[in-house]
């Protein structure tokens, strides 16, 4: 069964619930957490092992709290708990820090096998990401193809896009460990660790989120861009009014 008819199956319904707001996701789990592993971890203060607690524990409750606002549950908010779990693990048993390292590289990485694996279902990521039935009318789209003879044509450009979405983690599962193993050399439990850590974070954003969104972009342009060859409407054409 093709994605765009799994995406079509069930009825069509406006988006009822705003994600939220890109600055609280940076507030919560890059600022905070990053002043207080950088500024707040020495002997003189929180010092390493309640700092690494409580820096931790804005993003876990951010993503508990987005869990239960959303009303549904959500995936990616779902594995960044157990990735912040992880570290906090990782950082209180003291492991060495190459394990970092690995869940680092871990996390996306299974993302983008977890999209290439489920691209034929109705769970695709691509479907979440952009054939979305909250926010566009599944339903007409595929009429519309269907009635220009262009199914298999779109489908083809669908498989591609999964594979450029399933690039974007793989390079951020590289970019991951790469920027880990570089900065996290220091021994857990230790001043130096915490601050290592922190400054990890901080530079997550531009080192690795930049050039992964870069690359999800450009898999939702050739979305875009296929619609508008195959139907002869741009997709939002056929987005709900808000």
């Amino acid at each position: 069964m093709s994605e765009l008819e799994n995406a079509s199956q069930e009825a069509p319904k406006p988006a009822k619930k705003p994600n939220h707001g890109f600055f609280s996701n940076l507030i919560f789990n890059i600022v905070i957490p990053t002043l207080i592993l950088t500024k707040a971890s020495g002997d003189d203060m929180l010092g390493p092992t309640l700092g690494v607690i409580i820096a931790l524990a804005f993003p876990i409750a951010y993503g508990v709290w987005d869990l239960k606002s959303a009303g549904k549950v959500n995936a990616f908010s779902i594995l960044g708990v157990i990735s912040v779990l992880l570290t906090g693990g990782i950082s209180l048993l003291q492991l060495d820090p190459s394990y970092i390292a690995i869940k680092e590289a871990a996390i996306p990485g299974l993302i983008g096998l977890a999209v290439l694996v489920t691209r034929n279902t109705k769970y695709s990521l691509l479907k979440l990401l952009i054939l979305n039935d909250e926010l566009i009318d599944v339903t007409r789209l595929r009429e519309k193809i269907m009635e220009r003879g262009s199914d298999i044509a779109f489908e083809n450009s669908l498989r591609i896009a999964n594979l450029i979405v399933a690039a974007s983690f793989f390079l951020s599962s590289f970019l991951n460990y790469v920027l880990a193993k570089w900065i996290v050399t220091s021994p857990a439990g230790t001043p130096e660790y915490n601050e290592q850590l922190g400054t990890m974070t901080a530079l997550s954003y531009p080192v690795i989120v930049l050039p992964s969104m870069i690359v999800l972009l450009i898999a939702i342009w050739y979305v875009f861009s296929r619609v508008k060859k195959l139907t002869g409407e741009g997709l939002e054409d056929f987005m709900y009014a808000r």
